[in-house]
């Protein structure tokens, strides 16, 4: 008997003193596979961190089975809508998190343009236990990449037909893209992040993990002072910042950052 008590009170000393949950917002062009296709999950779980489910529109698909100690969930967005639309949804995800979780703080990570949803989603309020943003090469003064993509597609009949005819599905996507990437062009007054960038933001935790590139000028897709929240009008000295010199696409090497990181917060 003395022998099971004493290795009960072990195995609750052994238990962490809190449990935190992530949730993980993909990108453009991605979905809530692509921390797992990118060897980001298994980072997280090699380092204590545990698989919750992943939620999509219609509700949550949860993981097979869960124990006590820290969780991630990933989420399913329509990644070709408008920002604000991907928000609202994103907010009514973390609602359902918050519900399932009341005691434990929530840690917000967004790769990409899911780095900016994340942002809209806590500027327009209502997200519960919220502690940290951590975003991951996202553009939040906007990439001219999204400039090029819209001036690439803005084409009239039948010249829209010829491109489409040559450039194959890739052309049909980025046409049915331009709700977000619109969202996504650099900073300037009247535009999405112009308004977004000076909105209050909550007291919580920012970091910033940027894509420096081989010159420490960003990766091929956003350039490097754009991936920094420092540089947010509203967010001004109150980012941490990690640089890596690897490509925009989530890495591995991003778990075990994103592991370390939250194990910090």
């Amino acid at each position: 008997m003395k022998r099971f008590i004493l290795s009960l009170l072990l195995a609750l000393f052994c238990l962490p003193l809190h449990a935190d949950v992530a949730v993980l917002i993909h990108g453009y062009l991605g979905s809530a596979h692509s921390w797992h296709a990118s060897g980001v999950n298994a980072a997280l779980v090699q380092h204590g961190w545990q698989p919750a489910g992943v939620f999509t529109p219609r509700g949550l698909l949860p993981a097979a089975s869960e124990t006590p100690g820290n969780k991630f969930y990933s989420v399913e967005l329509p990644s070709m809508d408008a920002v604000g639309l991907q928000a609202e949804l994103l907010r009514g995800m973390l609602a359902l998190v918050a519900q399932r979780h009341p005691d434990e703080p929530i840690i917000l990570v967004g790769h990409s343009a899911g780095g900016v949803v994340a942002r809209m989603a806590l500027v327009r309020g209502g997200v519960k236990n919220q502690k940290a943003l951590i975003t991951i090469a996202s553009p939040h003064l906007g990439t001219v990449r999204a400039v090029e993509a819209l001036d690439e597609t803005d084409d009239p009949f039948p010249i829209s037909m010829v491109k489409e005819f040559f450039s194959g599905e890739l052309y049909d996507v980025v046409r049915d893209s331009w709700a977000v990437l619109l969202d996504l062009v650099p900073e300037r007054p009247g535009n999405l992040l112009f308004w977004l960038n000076r909105q209050s933001h909550p007291a919580i935790r920012y970091v910033s993990i940027v894509r420096s590139g081989p010159v420490g000028m960003g990766d091929e897709l956003v350039p490097a002072f754009s991936q920094d929240m420092n540089n947010i009008q509203a967010l001004k000295g109150q980012s941490a910042t990690r640089l890596y010199a690897v490509s925009h696409a989530l890495q591995p090497i991003d778990g075990r950052v994103l592991a370390e990181l939250m194990a910090e917060l």
